[in-house]
């Protein structure tokens, strides 16, 4: 038997769930916890023949030992739960895939499928064998203690460029488009330093030599993570049918990937996680809860976001409010 609870809110068009959680229950009457369904799924077009699919710590639930990546009803990979982004090739060029992923916890259960996205493969190019120019010059900005933004000059190739993979050391930590040239590189350590070099890709799979390496050091850890903190916090109350509700409304931290999640502080306690049922916004979000009926009532507030990396971001602001008689 497996049963499912869930508390959904209906905020200005969009939908917004307190975490979800399942449990499955055998003849014993043990409930095991199954792993909620990954938020944040993205995929796109590495080159002709390979698609990148990178997603958020599923929220909530117990942490995932594997996650699962099927293309259509197949599945291809399995990633190790720490890591949340993956290639997969073989792929028909000019080709449109649906993917999804899937959470499984340390017994072997499985969790809900996530969201389904959808993406193209470019067309193949069989002639083609330039790689792409070296991109220009990198350069990197520590944002706060945790975090990173890069930007580089674009690369230039024959049959246009489809990627920029981002390495940290010899290992590849993130992918972007090819209309893009710069990334917010999040989940570092405090008071660390780091190189990250930048290769383009071409839909031939043709890869560039790498850019001069960029190298940094993290802030040491006493920023609480402020670079990646919501911005613009804003707090006020209202009444409605006797009871008295805060609304609140951000602008999500600046990250690469989805930022599905947040975590809501009241009068210094944790008060609710929100996981939005769907692509977040990236301009001002807005929500609002129930805090009681009492009037005269001064309550104080903040908020973080779940950054895709699956690490919290730092606190916004702390604002203070109180429910007018």
């Amino acid at each position: 038997m497996r049963r499912v609870a869930r508390y959904v809110t209906v905020v200005g068009g969009g939908l917004l769930l307190t975490v979800s959680c399942a449990w499955s229950g055998g003849g014993s009457g043990t409930g095991v916890r199954l792993p909620p369904a990954p938020a944040g799924v993205t995929a796109a077009a590495g080159s002709a023949t390979s698609v990148h699919v990178m997603w958020n710590r599923a929220p909530g639930g117990p942490e995932a030992a594997v996650y699962e990546v099927y293309r259509g009803e197949v599945k291809v990979r399995e990633v190790p739960g720490p890591e949340h982004m993956v290639d997969v090739v073989g792929l028909a060029p000019s080709t449109a895939y649906v993917f999804t992923v899937r959470a499984r916890n340390t017994d072997g259960r499985s969790g809900p499928p996530s969201a389904g996205v959808r993406t193209t493969t470019p067309t193949a190019s069989p002639a083609d064998t330039t790689a792409p120019t070296r991109p220009g010059r990198t350069r990197g900005d520590r944002a706060g203690s945790r975090s990173a933004e890069l930007s580089w000059g674009p690369s230039t190739d024959d049959r246009g460029v489809v990627s920029y993979d981002i390495y940290q050391g010899a290992a590849r930590i993130h992918t972007v488009g090819g209309d893009r040239t710069a990334a917010v590189v999040t989940g570092l350590r405090p008071g660390t330093d780091y190189a990250f070099t930048v290769r383009a890709r071409d839909a031939a799979d043709n890869v560039s030599p790498a850019a001069a390496p960029v190298r940094l050091t993290t802030a040491p850890g006493t920023d609480a993570g402020r670079a990646t903190a919501p911005t613009g916090f804003r707090a006020a109350t209202h009444r409605s049918d006797g009871a008295y509700y805060l609304d609140l409304s951000w602008v999500p931290p600046r990250a690469d990937g989805v930022i599905t999640e947040y975590g809501i502080h009241l009068d210094g306690r944790p008060a609710t996680s929100l996981v939005w049922g769907g692509p977040g916004p990236r301009g001002r979000a807005s929500y609002s809860f129930y805090v009681g009926r009492e009037a005269g009532t001064v309550h104080r507030v903040r908020i973080r976001a779940r950054l895709p990396d699956g690490t919290w971001g730092g606190f916004s602001a702390e604002r203070s409010v109180t429910t007018a008689p």
